[in-house]
């Protein structure tokens, strides 16, 4: 595993979360919903519909934001999680999950909804974190979430403090190349120098820049069936990588998100059905 860890993931963010309803009259009530921005969603919800908040949860706070799942690569792949998760019935992905029990309670079952997602197609193949904001809510998912989806408690990380600057591991410690020269990638050779967000090892001292394809095609050579890599040893100095870790450590320092995000700009991994 790759040294980057909670606080290293500060790019975009595009997170799904689990609201569970404190007021006596609603109590037990949950929603679920997309957010870049999870502080400021919940105040919107409890705020009510004309300050942002959804029809559902206006009036009938409060809310508490108690789970949320982050890490996906677009707002596209989180809308299209968002949806399976409120409409399990509808998705073909789901159709093995057992439709709500008589008696059972909102909150359980869509925990039970959730962790069938996570161990189903194409959400298993994503670097999600599965985060409780809320330590009481804990509850343990079965089946389990995948060993490369970690557990978090607490508020996301904040965001990265120079939006300026993409994250490259090794730019404190090695010189900076002249802006006009050509880079190349350390697996095709091809040029980087119009690549957007070309993929480099963590850790410290390792020269391994190369085009996204390029590296997933390497790491997928162990997975030959699959179109998204979980993890791969580093072509460069050998030291185990996540495939998930790679990819935030590439976004970090993109412009911040906003509610309204322009969700023309899809990634590649929003061509795969739900």
């Amino acid at each position: 595993m790759g040294p980057t860890g909670d606080s290293a993931r500060l790019g975009r963010f595009f997170g799904v979360y689990l609201l569970y309803c404190l007021n006596p009259r609603y109590q037990g009530r949950v929603y679920v919903g997309f957010t870049v921005n999870p502080a400021r969603r919940v105040l919107q919800h409890n705020r009510g519909r004309k300050k942002g908040g959804a029809w559902r949860t206006s009036g009938r706070g409060p809310w508490e934001m108690v789970l949320l799942v982050h890490g996906f690569p677009s707002a596209v792949a989180a809308l299209r999680f968002e949806w399976a998760w409120q409409h399990p019935q509808a998705s073909r992905r789901l159709a093995h999950v057992a439709p709500r029990l008589r008696g059972e309670a909102a909150f359980p079952f869509h925990l039970r909804v959730l962790a069938h997602m996570l161990r189903a197609a194409p959400w298993v193949r994503l670097p999600l974190t599965l985060r409780w904001l809320r330590a009481d809510f804990c509850r343990e998912l079965s089946p389990p979430p995948p060993p490369h989806m970690p557990l978090a408690f607490g508020p996301p990380p904040p965001r990265a403090s120079d939006p300026g600057r993409r994250a490259n591991p090794s730019a404190d410690t090695e010189p900076q190349p002249d802006q006009d020269a050509v880079t190349h990638c350390s697996l095709c050779e091809r040029a980087l120098q119009d690549e957007e967000g070309p993929l480099y090892c963590p850790h410290p001292g390792c020269p391994l820049r190369a085009h996204m394809i390029c590296l997933a095609e390497e790491f997928l050579q162990e997975e030959p069936g699959q179109l998204l890599p979980l993890e791969g040893q580093c072509p460069g100095c050998k030291n185990s990588l996540l495939w998930g870790d790679l990819i935030w450590l590439c976004q970090m320092g993109t412009e911040e998100e906003e509610e309204d995000v322009e969700l023309g700009q899809e990634h590649w991994t929003d061509m795969l059905e739900t």
